[in-house]
């Protein structure tokens, strides 16, 4: 799920080596989170989070089969820092 969150990320922004994806698998859920450059939230959120639901969905199709669920976090590079 890595590889395809982080292959649809760099398609749709203009700074795709900024595009970090990190996978945390818990006992229940796996959640993708996702950082991307400032100048890009605008194009991976979309208006009223048209583009981050349409992600999120594309995600979740993509490991229905799987016993659990995947979560997609939108972070800016800002919030990474702040947590190390």
């Amino acid at each position: 799920m890595r590889e395809l969150l982080t292959f649809v990320a760099q398609s749709l922004v203009d700074h795709p080596d900024q595009v970090v994806v990190r996978e945390t698998e818990g006992p229940e859920a796996v959640i993708l989170e996702l950082s991307v450059a400032e100048d890009d939230m605008g194009k991976v959120i979309g208006k009223q989070g048209r583009i981050a639901k349409a992600i999120r969905t594309v995600v979740s199709a993509a490991t229905a089969k799987n016993s659990k669920p995947v979560f997609v976090e939108i972070h800016k590079p800002e919030d990474d820092e702040a947590q190390n």
